[in-house]
């Protein structure tokens, strides 16, 4: 073998908490002696890690893998798509290995097997965060892998487990080394953050001299006593997660809740089988807002759902315009291979979904812009993210990164990435903010 290193290259698809399990494997690789590769042609093998949520992401996953194989050759694939290997190798017989999600050893092993480690002990050590495929200055950080909802539509249960949640300590020492690190972010992600510690009977764990118990208000109180920002992912709107809200109003966490909805219409979400489906949503949100006014909610949506009528798409509209949320996401229902809800009810028309999308997400503008609107004028603190010339890409508090908006900081060009600045709103658009700095 050559005295140099080994290469991985690695494609990482999907969801925040597929990159963790990308971060997770890349750290013991590195820590074998492995280095990652930045391109197709200078590794000596690649890994992707897929997603087989919906049919469009089965379509980019396996696209992703017939690009390597022609592009290098030898590919070993895991994450969600995984779990239907067949799948993987009707269409790309040539892969080296298929393994499941968040597999760690049978990657490792697959690698190990066609690419031996370097025997080197004076290999670089691994930072003692890992490695990370985020920037510097934010991370997620997965609670818990996952799930025991049964919505009609998902198969993340089948294709990820149960709900396993992480003990309470563990996750905030993990959280401590990436603040030490210089992560000024932590963005929380698992499949049900609510639940988190169900599975463990809410064990009791020392964290810091204090014995705290594996529930989700004591890690918000943990993570919220390192001085950083802490985003919520994910969050079914439970009756405990009421609790929350004096963190959120005292500024340890940030006011922000990222809460899948999925509709408004009690009658779809019984078909969905949305777990909490039948809690009073809107008197929830009033509550919340009423204990911290800076609440930013976000949510994403399925338009069409089997069966949908016009009558229920129109009390999902009238949800959406009562309970005014700040950002929303939404997409059409999509078939997914094992799930239920293909069989719960006839199908709506792909016209009709696409009418129903664009009435939907032109309310959703209308209101996002509204809200937006109210905050020219106000100064508040951002994180930056880039400076290009003169001008700063940063977010507020209400702005989860890749998914919400931004803040555009005009004069910005002295203002340091991954630092909070302090500006001053002076106009809105339908998604983002300019400011400048004060």
């Amino acid at each position: 073998m050559s005295r140099k290193n080994p290469k991985v290259g690695f494609v990482s698809l999907g969801c925040p908490k597929a990159l963790v399990d990308s971060e997770r494997i890349l750290t013991q690789l590195r820590a074998e002696g492995y280095t990652v590769a930045p391109d197709y042609d200078s590794a000596d093998v690649v890994v992707v890690n897929t997603c087989g949520f919906i049919d469009s992401a089965i379509d980019e996953s396996l696209d992703a893998i017939g690009e390597a194989i022609e592009q290098n050759g030898k590919v070993i694939v895991t994450g969600c798509l995984g779990a239907n290997p067949q799948r993987i190798l009707d269409r790309h017989p040539r892969v080296l290995k298929v393994t499941g999600p968040h597999a760690y050893d049978d990657v490792l092993t697959a690698v190990h097997q066609h690419l031996p480690p370097k025997h080197d002990p004076f290999v670089d050590l691994v930072p003692p965060q890992g490695i990370r495929l985020t920037p510097r200055h934010y991370a997620y950080l997965k609670i818990s892998e996952g799930c025991n909802n049964k919505c009609s539509f998902c198969v993340i249960p089948n294709l990820r487990g149960k709900l396993a949640s992480r003990r309470v300590d563990d996750v905030l020492r993990e959280a401590e080394r990436l603040v030490k690190a210089g992560v000024r972010e932590l963005l929380v992600i698992s499949q049900d953050t609510s639940a988190y510690g169900s599975d463990l009977g809410y064990a009791k764990a020392n964290w810091g001299g204090l014995e705290i118990e594996t529930r989700f208000i004591e890690l918000a109180r943990g993570l919220g006593s390192l001085g950083i920002w802490v985003r919520m992912h994910y969050v079914y709107p439970y009756p405990h997660v009421d609790e929350v809200m004096s963190l959120m109003a005292e500024g340890r966490v940030l006011p922000y809740l990222d809460i899948p909805f999925q509709h408004g219409s009690p009658s779809v979400l019984k078909r969905m089988k949305r777990p909490a489906h039948a809690e009073n949503t809107l008197d929830r949100i009033r509550a919340w807002r009423r204990a911290c006014p800076e609440l930013t909610l976000r949510s994403t949506f399925i338009v069409g759902f089997p069966g949908e009528t016009e009558a229920e798409f129109e009390e999902l509209l009238d949800w959406l315009e009562a309970a005014e949320l700040d950002r929303v996401g939404a997409f059409k229902y999509s078939p997914v291979e094992g799930a239920r809800a293909n069989d719960v009810a006839p199908h709506v028309a792909a016209e009709i979904q696409e009418e129903r999308l664009a009435r939907f997400m032109e309310m959703a503008q209308r209101i996002s812009a509204a809200r937006l609107a109210a905050r020219v004028g106000r100064t508040e603190q951002v994180l930056v993210d880039a400076v290009e010339g003169n001008v700063a890409t940063a977010r507020s508090r209400g702005d989860a990164p890749e998914i919400d908006g931004i803040v555009r900081v005009n004069r910005g060009g002295k203002l340091a990435v991954g630092e909070f600045a302090t500006v001053k709103i002076r106009a809105a658009d339908n998604y983002d903010l300019e400011a400048l700095p004060v």
